[in-house]
């Protein structure tokens, strides 16, 4: 298989939401590969398909010696404890920024061949999991920052050296939002 190219914060693909896998084939399980090695060669911890371009529910992972990959995820949570600490992004390179997640995470879902896997997380593998779900929604950590830490996150985007100030990222507003910061500039972009 073969390292490729991951996508960038700004790319639209990043915005969307993947489409669950239907055929547990050949190709399937060569992007696998893909992600894997890529994920390897940048020295991540989980990289989603949609950051290689490709819309579909499976990303890999290698977090503290346990790896794999897991195709159309489900997560479930089997308590309300948080965890709060440094998250960084493959397609947001070289930054990182204090991110809250759930501490423990269940994720099931199916391997290349379509059988059934389950892995259960904490710590870091717990926010990997969440991490690399939220890719296959569209979802980036940035988005569950607080106001003022994703204006910050912002800001050290807009200075990055691979940011294109000529392809602007896809805003997400949430559906919860109801006037104020969120709805008219979720991510800060105007400040």
């Amino acid at each position: 298989m073969s390292v490729q190219s991951i996508r960038l914060f700004g790319d639209p693909v990043l915005r969307t939401a993947a489409d669950p896998v239907v055929t547990y084939d050949r190709e399937l399980r060569a992007l696998v590969a893909n992600l894997t090695d890529t994920m390897r060669e940048a020295g991540g911890a989980g990289l989603a398909a949609p950051q290689l371009g490709v819309g579909l529910r499976v990303f890999a992972f290698d977090v503290d010696g346990v790896d794999g990959h897991i195709v159309n995820p489900v997560l479930d949570f089997g308590d309300a404890q948080e965890q709060e600490g440094p998250e960084g992004c493959l397609s947001m390179p070289g930054l990182y920024f204090d991110t809250r997640r759930r501490m423990n995470v269940v994720a099931r879902g199916f391997n290349g061949y379509g059988d059934p896997v389950q892995v259960v997380g904490a710590g870091l593998m717990a926010r990997c999991l969440q991490h690399e779900t939220d890719h296959l929604d569209g979802v980036l950590f940035v988005d569950r920052l607080d106001p003022a830490a994703r204006r910050e996150a912002m800001k050290a985007i807009r200075q990055a050296p691979w940011y294109d100030p000529a392809a602007p990222p896809t805003v997400k507003v949430s559906p919860h939002a109801a006037g104020g910061f969120l709805a008219a500039d979720p991510f800060g972009l105007g400040r």
